[in-house]
């Protein structure tokens, strides 16, 4: 087992994001609001042990993380078991759900029995008609969808935006609750995961609403971007609108779609393909090579985008779409990926007030952690990161909000 099991020291902690291309571990100090990582490790995954961000081989993924965990741990000289692992493919759906609750007496104050009654209403609604509509979905029987986090990403008290209600007085309070779920087969294979290699699982995060959180947006009430994360095997949404996770998607279609291109109409193998994509994206090849790339991979652009778009007209109904794109994963590394979202056409048929802007999420964009090794630098670094941002909360003491919901959700999901 390598050096795994040194001792469980209360402030540290790992991320584990096992990915379809690749599994990447974190080990970070948790000093107050602040991770601070101190050590990295990565560890491609073979072919046939992940397929869309679905686990295919469960002892094939636990040699990968052992091997990952082993080099943070060399690294950071601590090995942590209490850990925090995120959640993606295609039949993860995450949605908000907002509830509006008209108070009897509005001059008293919000006390805390009030506000868990409120959250229990809420989380009640939230829960079922979310969990149905996954069921619906993807054909799984509601008995086999499970809620994997949940968390109040609004509550406004007659219409005033605040982070703690009690003690405010008023008569309408709404609550937004973002939901996550994924079919008991997919989290089963995580649980087992981190079982097999002796960790304490302190919570599993959908991966498009960590990144999500991850840019420090309660701070701001107008923050609204759409955030993007092409891994290998999936594409997660996250939309964000006035400083709320509104809802996540995700399809089945990642750099490694890319890759598999390249080396049929290369006429390589799936590694050779993989260097020469790398080559390509970091603008290496000679001009005619380029091109000849370039048009290889014009057809599967046409899909992703399409994917996008598709996704994107499920939070259309209600708003406008925020005009702000946010990228990260290591897909989005390939050119044509910014390339294709800046071609104005697919956003046509979508509520966009104009034309979005299209950029990068750097890894000093993620708020409270501090990368002490120095070595995090690209877009496919932000998703572990992001599930370091998100341990923050889960190693700490909750609030008075996220604790309540925390034994509400235990007693939903007895």
């Amino acid at each position: 087992m390598g050096l795994f099991g040194l001792g469980k020291k209360k402030n540290y902690a790992l991320a584990l994001d096992v990915g379809t291309e690749f599994v990447k571990a974190l080990i970070f100090r948790i000093d107050d609001d602040q991770a601070s990582i101190i050590g990295i490790g990565r560890q491609r995954q073979r072919l046939s042990d992940m397929q869309g961000g679905r686990v295919t081989d469960i002892s094939g993924v636990i040699a990968n993380c052992e091997k990952a965990l082993d080099q943070s741990a060399e690294e950071a000289g601590v090995a942590p078991t209490q850990c925090v692992v995120g959640i993606a493919g295609e039949l993860v759906k995450g949605t908000t759900t907002t509830v509006h609750y008209q108070r009897p007496e509005p001059k008293s104050k919000v006390t805390v029995s009030e506000l868990k009654t409120i959250i229990t209403e809420v989380q009640k609604k939230a829960f079922e008609k979310t969990r149905a509509n996954l069921a619906w979905e993807t054909g799984y029987s509601e008995i086999d969808v499970r809620l994997v986090n949940s968390a109040v990403v609004d509550v406004k008290i007659d219409g005033y935006k605040v982070t703690n209600p009690v003690g405010f007085q008023g008569r309408d309070i709404s609550v937004g609750i973002f939901n996550a779920f994924a079919p008991i087969v997919h989290l089963g294979a995580l649980q087992t995961i981190t079982e097999g290699l002796g960790l304490d699982l302190l919570g599993v995060v959908a991966e498009p609403y960590a990144v999500a959180r991850s840019m420090g947006m309660e701070e701001s009430v107008e923050f609204s971007a759409i955030f993007i994360d092409v891994g290998g095997g999936t594409t997660d949404i996250a939309v964000v609108r006035n400083g709320g996770v509104e809802g996540t998607k995700m399809f089945a279609l990642g750099g490694r779609v890319f890759t598999k291109r390249i080396a049929s109409e290369f006429n390589l193998g799936f590694g050779e393909a993989e260097k020469l994509k790398i080559l390509y994206s970091d603008g290496e090849l000679e001009k005619s090579r380029e091109e000849k790339v370039a048009k290889a991979l014009e057809g599967d652009c046409q899909v992703w985008i399409s994917g996008v778009q598709l996704a994107l007209e499920e939070f259309s109904s209600v708003d406008l779409l925020p005009s702000k794109i946010l990228l990260c994963g290591g897909g989005s590394m390939l050119p044509d990926i910014k390339k294709a979202l800046e071609n104005s056409e697919w956003t046509l048929d979508l509520p966009f007030a104009r034309k979005p802007k299209v950029g990068f999420i750097r890894p000093r964009d993620v708020a409270n952690v501090l990368d002490e090794t120095e070595s995090l630098s690209d877009p496919q670094d932000i998703t572990p990161m992001a599930l370091a941002n998100m341990a923050i909360d889960l190693a700490g003491q909750p609030s008075v909000i996220s604790g309540t919901v925390d034994k509400i959700v235990d007693s939903l999901k007895e």
